[in-house]
């Protein structure tokens, strides 16, 4: 018989998305409409265009990544079905996280090539990072998990969480020497999941705990 998901559990849920979907459209607000005279040339226009590129790449570098926590986070509770008192702070940290990145983004923006804004974001997503794998793992504990759910899948969102921590890492490690590149960093995020998110093969001992 499927488990029957408790209402404490759903407000969480309901909560999470609220604030990830708050957070990821306040992103564009930052992406501000140039200010061009009027009966301005085509080469004028262009140019205010390209001066919003640090602010272009500010929003669709942390839009993927907000995207990226809320699916790891809607994929950890997919396999909940109970609550437990304890993930609820932790994931109200997590949530404080996340509503605070359009402000560094904003931040990074408005100093490109800067190192102190670069390496604020970057700290603050590997920070970000870390609590996130908290609240997955709460999510996936033998306290809140389905019956349904596998060894693998309980694998599976926990290496996409620690994948998560070694590209922040990589980040924030580029961010030191070339504040700009620093997105490059998530590039690596591929590498970190083929390492750490892959099936048990048959036979191997025990599903995580």
């Amino acid at each position: 018989m499927k488990d029957v998901v408790d209402h404490p559990l759903e407000r969480i849920v309901f909560f999470s998305d609220a604030v990830f979907a708050i957070a990821i459209t306040l992103l564009v607000i930052e992406v501000r409409v140039p200010e061009v005279a009027h009966g301005a040339g085509d080469v004028e226009f262009w140019r205010a265009l390209a001066g919003l590129v640090p602010n272009l790449v500010g929003f669709f570098v942390s839009f993927g990544v907000i995207g990226a926590f809320w699916m790891g986070h809607h994929r950890a509770f997919s396999h909940a079905a109970r609550h437990s008192p304890r993930i609820v702070g932790w994931n109200l940290m997590l949530l404080g996280t996340i509503a605070f990145m359009p402000f560094l983004t904003a931040f990074m923006a408005d100093y490109p090539g800067a190192r102190v804004p670069a390496s604020l974001y970057w700290g603050w997503m590997l920070l970000t990072s870390l609590l996130n794998l908290r609240v997955n793992t709460l999510a996936t504990s033998p306290a809140m998990r389905s019956a349904e759910t596998t060894g693998d899948d309980i694998r599976y969102v926990r290496g996409r969480g620690i994948s998560t921590i070694c590209a922040s890492l990589v980040s924030l490690g580029i961010a030191q020497f070339e504040p700009f590149l620093g997105p490059l960093g998530m590039g690596t995020l591929p590498l970190w999941r083929q390492l750490f998110c892959r099936p048990r093969r048959a036979g191997a001992p025990g599903a995580p705990a």
